[in-house]
């Protein structure tokens, strides 16, 4: 990404180094980066965060775009690119549907789009690149890569599915990527869908709201997902969402979070649950 971006956007381009610190060779890695940025004209900054315990590559992400954001608004860049390439878009799909995910989780990532948690724009350029195809061109400039050990190590799942499709011949990369690309735009359908269902079957009751479900399952998944985001403040787990709406439909009470939900005659209605007395 960056040797294309500073040949194809003399003068117009900025780079920064995230290093999660999480391993030795991170900080070395980052200088080598800066050492070619300075070679090519390319102002660059190397942006040291750190990562919460838990879902080590679920934490990095978070503190990397929080970290890039900042970046972003402080050099007043217009838009952040990555080099997401076709190979990524399979490997995610493959990874989920081997989680059972639904549309939203196997939806790819697309060309254009936010820095998460932002309005900051986001760009996506070489996801139509194949892997091998960046690895030429890196190989064409005299540059040597920073290989990060994790994008092999077995631990994770992403790697053990990697390493399957390099063994793999007959699976066509692109085309697995181009149907991640058609799920996003099945997931932004949806999204419509649910907005659509919010506006005329949500409401709201003097302790919550009442939702009236008419739509599909799918997208009433989705409308009952934003009420407890407006309800509770946390984003739920997909398959807590799917367990409610089965007992809702069985009309039979349910919680999720800190709230509770009741189907009578006037609609599932949703409010948060009483305080416990101590």
């Amino acid at each position: 990404m960056l040797l294309l971006a500073a040949e194809a956007l003399p003068g117009r381009v900025e780079a920064a180094t995230v290093d999660h610190r999480l391993r030795p060779e991170s900080g070395d890695e980052a200088a080598m980066v800066a050492a070619l940025c300075a070679k090519l004209g390319v102002p660059h900054e190397i942006l040291s965060v750190d990562v919460e315990p838990g879902n080590v590559q679920a934490e990095a992400r978070a503190a990397r775009y929080a970290a890039l954001a900042d970046w972003m608004e402080r050099r007043e860049l217009g838009a952040l690119l990555t080099a997401h390439h076709a190979d990524d878009q399979a490997e995610t799909l493959l990874l989920r549907l081997n989680r059972g995910s639904g549309v939203a989780g196997l939806a790819g990532v697309r060309g254009t789009g936010r820095v998460p948690g932002t309005r900051l724009p986001l760009l996506r350029p070489l996801l139509d690149w194949r892997r091998e195809d960046l690895a030429q061109v890196i190989a064409a400039s005299g540059v040597t890569a920073a290989q990060d050990p994790s994008n092999t190590n077995p631990k994770y799942d992403r790697a053990r599915i990697r390493a399957k499709l390099a063994e793999t011949d007959w699976l066509d990369i692109p085309a697995i990527a181009a149907s991640a690309g058609h799920l996003a735009d099945a997931d932004a359908a949806l999204d419509w869908a649910a907005a659509r269902e919010w506006t005329e079957c949500v409401e709201k009751a003097p302790m919550g709201l009442t939702y009236r479900p008419q739509a599909p399952r799918a997208i009433a998944l989705r409308v009952i997902s934003r009420i407890v985001r407006q309800l509770d403040g946390e984003e739920p787990r997909g398959s807590a969402v799917a367990r409610l709406f089965d007992s809702l439909l069985a009309r039979q009470p349910a919680s999720i979070g800190n709230l509770v939900a009741r189907a009578g005659p006037g609609g599932w209605s949703f409010m948060k649950a009483p305080a416990r007395r101590s």
